[in-house]
């Protein structure tokens, strides 16, 4: 569902090359679920048509991105039940109760970037946000208060004083209440990730469950709650600069990370999946950092087709 939401975003954005329809073309031969999926999305996607339609696009915008919080909240609800009932159902919950991919309703966010971008904005009071790959946010700046909707993905954020108005974020989970602060939010497989580099943030789950997170600290949480904080890893900024920085990490988490900057698959081997990895590398550019990884350990990288790469043990 995921793959055929970022391929939909892609044949839709008009950026799409002949190279990239020839692979999704591939894609979409090679396994039937692929093509289960596509059709699924393709049907999606006649939801958002009243939005390109609408008169006004971004009013329609937000009020399906409010009905998609909930829509995930009522999914939410209904696999907690299912997992009483056995694996069978669980499956087909899953499938029945996908959210809207917000591949798709990204199109009309405020602010967004494809796969495998880095964006700084400077908004209107002076804050600077950082976009990730594949992340997308409205801006709602009013009189009283000034909030970012993420819908997916990462921002970071430097937040500018404006003391008559406070800074929020909201994402599916709950809202952040910024005090002074800079620090990421991160959506991640129905969880947010919170991680206060200076100042502090304010989180109220969706639940109405509070925390306030300082900075040196990182959270986990759902609209029911938080895991328990942990020191934040000063590391992961250093994607608003292009770079991931790998201290002793296993090489199955750098593949982890780099899926989220380039399209097609990309695997590892379990057999090299724990191998420690040290260094810098960049993630504008994630076939110099593959090619990188095959110069410092014991693997090679696997191309069967320009869209499947898989990191193999070295013969």
């Amino acid at each position: 569902m995921e793959q055929a939401a970022q391929w939909y975003a892609l044949l839709r954005s008009g950026d799409a090359t002949e190279s990239d329809r020839a692979a999704w073309q591939s894609w979409l031969d090679a396994d039937p679920n692929h093509r289960r999926a596509w059709g699924y999305v393709e049907a999606v996607s006649r939801t958002f048509e009243p939005i390109h339609t609408s008169a006004a696009p971004r009013l329609a915008a937000d009020n399906l991105w409010t009905a998609n919080i909930r829509f995930l909240q009522r999914r939410r609800m209904i696999t907690g039940i299912a997992m009483l009932t056995g694996s069978a159902l669980i499956g087909w919950t899953a499938w029945r109760y996908t959210s809207l991919p917000d591949s798709l309703l990204a199109y009309t966010a405020d602010y967004r970037t494809t796969t495998g971008e880095i964006r700084e904005f400077t908004l209107s009071d002076g804050t600077r946000v950082w976009l990730n790959t594949a992340t997308a946010f409205n801006e709602d700046y009013r009189t009283d208060r000034r909030v970012l909707h993420l819908m997916l993905g990462e921002i970071l954020i430097d937040t500018a004083s404006d003391p008559q108005r406070p800074f929020y974020v909201e994402t599916s989970n709950g809202q952040l209440r910024a005090l002074g602060t800079r620090f990421t939010v991160r959506e991640e497989d129905e969880v947010t990730l919170l991680a206060v580099y200076h100042g502090r943030v304010q989180v109220r789950t969706s639940a109405g469950a509070t925390r306030l997170i300082r900075a040196g600290q990182q959270v986990r949480f759902t609209a029911e709650g938080f895991n328990v904080p942990e020191v934040a890893d000063v590391a992961r900024e250093a994607w608003s600069r292009g770079m991931l920085v790998a201290r002793n990490i296993s090489l199955e988490e750098v593949v982890q990370e780099l899926r989220h900057y380039r399209r097609g698959h990309l695997g590892v081997d379990p057999k090299v999946a724990g191998l420690r990895v040290f260094g810098n590398f960049p993630l504008r550019d994630t076939d110099e950092t593959l090619a990188l990884l095959a110069e410092a350990l014991p693997v090679r990288i696997h191309r069967p087709m320009s869209w499947w790469v898989s990191i193999e043990p070295r013969i």
